[in-house]
């Protein structure tokens, strides 16, 4: 890429997130949960935060209302999202014109038709009267003191049905004092060369004035909004628009993280403040969690197997030099590489992995040999590490003679029987006669052989309750520790009820997670094994000192 030259200062980064991302299918935002991303995004460093659509959405109103006095930025301005005034009214007397004035944001960011079917059609005006309002809304903001941002919907694709007035739709807005004139792929159809052509021919075309930029704002719908975004810019667009993990409407909208890392790493630039991209990974997670929308692991950059490793291959090379195999080094999106140990490790990967983890098995090569066959004859049984790091740690410090033994099972039984609902334990809730489980254990911890009931909605439930129990008597801070996922695959569907069962378990301290598997002819034996290795794990990793 040949955009080396611009920086922050001469390029606009504009996240969208919280309206245009906030759109996607099944996403709901409180305007708490709005307040707490724009946060995140201005410590991401983006310059634009565009805040919603006040006067058109109830919530979105509430959200500049409490951000005027709850939200102080430090890198980023706010942007209230609104249209250009209705046909045949002037702009000052366009109610939802006048409540972008009333957002107080220093910039307005107003949605235009640019392509003439849409005028006609969706609008029902003339192409004077579309572009009088572009020029009318513009002015009058500029007049009131905002900064304006014209987005050119379904310009691409405007362009290409009537070049003339498409751009005249931008040439109307630019006349008009707006700042940037953002070219949107609203659809989302468009290919790169198609956006890249285009760009250039308009620039070619107008000639804004000073201080005046052109943008760009792509969909997903055709896999493409990074790509466009990226060629757009390569043909001279200086202000990028997307939302953080690619939220939005359908099949979302341009990656905004993706874009800005490629623009930085690969195309030498610097766009967000205080050097932002390094906090991208934590940002893109933690507003994964507002959200309530897990993250996609394969997501470039910042997902967790953006730079995992599998093949054997791969950790071979990566040993002599980490670069071999990746194509940036993960530290400067704040992401980590990670080796990923599986049926396919050679010893080089398990080496890796035992680094990673804080063993130096280099020179081992009995070691490394013993833990590779184990490490693959247990994947053909059915379990599978490269989810499951806890387990495999222990695996290791197995086979290392550094395992703990903080207890021993001595036995364990569970049973379900139907009960009436009034006779079930708190936990389970039903309204008629339900089936209850309840477990009972038998282990040797502290110095004493110690016998535990639990009652629970299922024969895991209550064999986690009565463990737990029995445990806690030994070691209380088992108290912080909570289990947060279960997952359950069936092995071999073809066996039916002969199947194998893997039971993945995720547990969390309140400040880290940990991941554990199970393998067992049915989903209580493997699931007993998953819980019993999460509960080994944390107390390991807590520092606890091993009471047998």
């Amino acid at each position: 890429m040949t955009t080396s030259s611009l920086t922050a200062a001469s390029f606009q980064v504009y996240d969208t997130t919280l309206r245009d991302g906030a759109q996607q299918e099944g996403m709901n935002l409180s305007v708490s949960d709005k307040l707490a991303i724009a946060v995140l995004l201005d410590e991401l460093g983006v310059g634009f935060i565009e805040g919603g659509w006040p006067g058109a959405v109830p919530k979105d109103t509430d959200f500049f209302a409490r951000a005027a006095t709850e939200l102080t930025l430090k890198n980023a301005v706010l942007a209230a999202f609104g249209a250009t005034r209705r046909a045949g009214v002037r702009a000052g007397d366009d109610q939802q014109v006048r409540a972008l004035l009333d957002a107080a944001t220093p910039v307005v960011t107003l949605v235009a038709k640019s392509d003439v079917r849409h005028v006609e059609r969706a609008l029902k005006t003339t192409r004077a009267e579309n572009l009088a309002m572009i020029a009318d809304t513009v002015s009058f903001l500029v007049a009131e003191g905002r900064r304006v941002v014209l987005d050119a919907e379904h310009f691409f694709d405007g362009y290409r049905h009537d070049a003339e007035y498409a751009t005249s739709a931008v040439t109307a807005a630019f006349e008009a004092g707006a700042e940037v004139v953002t070219l949107c792929d609203t659809n989302g159809g468009m290919l790169p060369t198609w956006i890249g052509e285009i760009v250039g021919e308009l620039k070619g075309a107008i000639t804004p004035g000073a201080g005046q930029l052109l943008g760009v704002h792509a969909h997903n719908d055709s896999g493409c909004a990074v790509a466009n975004s990226l060629a757009a810019v390569e043909a001279g667009a200086t202000h990028v628009q997307g939302t953080v993990n690619g939220y939005g409407e359908r099949t979302g909208n341009a990656d905004l993280v993706t874009v800005v890392a490629n623009l930085e790493l690969k195309g030498g630039m610097s766009l967000l403040a205080d050097g932002g991209l390094r906090e991208a990974a934590r940002i893109a997670h933690a507003i994964s969690e507002i959200t309530n929308i897990s993250p996609f692991a394969r997501q470039p950059y910042v997902g967790a197997s953006a730079f995992a490793h599998k093949g054997g291959l791969h950790a071979s090379a990566i040993r002599v030099d980490p670069d071999m195999y990746q194509h940036t080094d993960p530290t400067l999106v704040g992401n980590d590489m990670r080796m990923l140990v599986s049926d396919m490790a050679g010893r080089a990967s398990i080496e890796l992995k035992g680094r990673e983890l804080g063993f130096d098995l280099a020179g081992q090569g009995e070691l490394l040999s013993r833990v590779t066959n184990r490490v693959k004859a247990d994947e053909a049984a059915g379990y599978t590490y490269e989810a499951a790091d806890a387990s495999f740690e222990l695996l290791l410090r197995s086979e290392l003679g550094r395992r703990p033994e903080f207890y021993t099972v001595e036995s364990w039984r569970t049973i379900i029987e139907t009960v009436p609902a009034g006779a079930a334990p708190p936990a389970v809730h039903a309204p008629d006669a339900v089936a209850v489980a309840e477990a009972t254990v038998k282990i040797r911890a502290g110095g004493e052989r110690i016998v535990t009931t639990g009652e629970g909605n299922g024969p895991v439930n209550a064999l986690d309750q009565a463990l737990r129990t029995a445990l806690s008597q030994v070691y209380p801070e088992l108290s912080r520790f909570e289990l947060i996922d279960f997952k359950v695959r069936i092995l071999d569907t073809e066996l039916g009820t002969d199947a194998i069962t893997r039971v993945l378990i995720e547990t969390t301290d309140g400040e880290h997670s940990w991941s554990t598997v199970g393998v067992g002819p049915n989903v209580v034996e493997a699931a007993w094994e998953a819980v019993t290795e999460a509960y080994v794990y944390g107390l390991l990793k807590s520092g606890v000192e091993p009471r047998p």
